[in-house]
């Protein structure tokens, strides 16, 4: 049961991470409204238009002229968040009969149950209301939460207890909490960066328009609700407002190095009698690193989208790392105090 549960939980987190990634570079490649409806593609369940007639047909139906590539990538994007779908549902039952035998798990499989759920009327809404900023940010932070409780429970099935002193444990911990919600944050502005098309707000590189601060306009850049019925493919913000969105998130991005850097860096300097803590710390730091240099490339080339994607992809194996290292923490000073009792 132990091994079994290990394995499809491992399964359903690299499928998330596909789908993460995926999700990117349907957003990234504009294709976001590629189908104009929901759970299907102009009506189409399993497929796309393709032929002559459907086309037509969808064409004559939907305001949305049909783009055959676009509708392809949104529906494979689907197909793959739909096995997840199912992987989350069976890792739910585990959980629950678990909790049957006596072990507490029935809070992680209604979290993971409840956020399954949230994620797929997410996924709706992106669609239904037009690629709303918030609903779009929302969607993009359901999936990097979805991704690391999924790794909660993968950390906790491998049954790791690294030794460590309770207090020392304890003030790192405290620390990987912080980190955490830093990065957090730096993510979602990083998804209302791109669901607002503010990615080449700034084209220059540490300058912004060659000025330390141009013109921006915060008051309208962060507005969350502007109403229903607004189509907000290819963004409705004036050039100063994502300038603003844009100029945020290179401000938090130093905060997240210099928050994290310091944090990685007490963890590997508290961690060398710890192997699996000290390799997390330095692996947690080349991310870091790749992570920066991902963004400053997406300003200096333009956004190249393999760049663009990898950014993505590199900020959710960031935090995997750092909430591995709270785990460790956790069970560490635990494992303390249980050793002292």
């Amino acid at each position: 049961m132990s091994n079994t549960f290990k394995n499809i939980v491992l399964s359903a987190m690299i499928l998330a991470f596909v789908v993460i990634v995926l999700g990117a570079y349907v957003r990234l490649t504009d294709a976001g409204l590629g189908c104009p409806d929901w759970p299907g593609c102009y009506g189409i369940l399993l497929g796309v238009p393709t032929t002559e007639a459907d086309i037509a047909l969808a064409n004559t139906d939907y305001e949305r002229a049909v783009e055959v590539g676009k509708a392809w990538r949104e529906m494979i994007h689907r197909y793959f968040a739909g096995v997840l779908g199912l992987l989350i549902l069976a890792i739910s039952i585990l959980l629950i009969r678990k909790n049957q035998q006596g072990q507490r798990h029935v809070f992680s499989a209604v979290a993971l149950a409840g956020l399954l759920l949230l994620q797929a009327t997410l996924g709706m809404w992106t669609v239904t209301m037009q690629l709303k900023p918030l609903i779009v940010m929302g969607h993009l932070l359901g999936g990097f939460t979805l991704f690391n409780l999924l790794a909660w429970q993968w950390l906790r099935a491998t049954s790791v207890m690294p030794q460590m002193e309770s207090q020392q444990a304890g003030k790192l911990l405290n620390f990987s909490v912080l980190a955490i919600a830093v990065l957090f944050f730096q993510i979602a502005l990083g998804g209302w960066v791109s669901s607002n098309y503010a990615a080449l707000a700034c084209t220059d590189f540490p300058t912004c328009q060659q000025q330390w601060w141009p013109s921006m306009d915060f008051s309208n850049g962060f507005i969350m609700w502007r109403g229903l019925g607004v189509d907000y493919e290819y963004g409705v913000l004036e050039h100063p407002a994502r300038v603003a969105i844009h100029y945020t998130h290179r401000i938090g991005a130093i905060v997240a190095l210099l928050v994290l850097g310091r944090y990685l860096h007490q963890l590997a300097k508290n961690s060398k009698q710890v192997p699996v803590l000290r390799n997390i710390a330095r692996i947690g730091s080349l991310l870091l690193l790749v992570q920066i240099a991902l963004g400053i490339s997406n300003i200096y080339f333009k956004l190249p989208l393999a760049v663009a994607v990898a950014h993505n992809g590199v900020a959710l194996l960031l935090l995997f790392s750092i909430v591995s290292s709270a785990y460790m923490l956790k069970s560490a000073k635990n494992n303390s105090n249980l050793s002292i009792s």
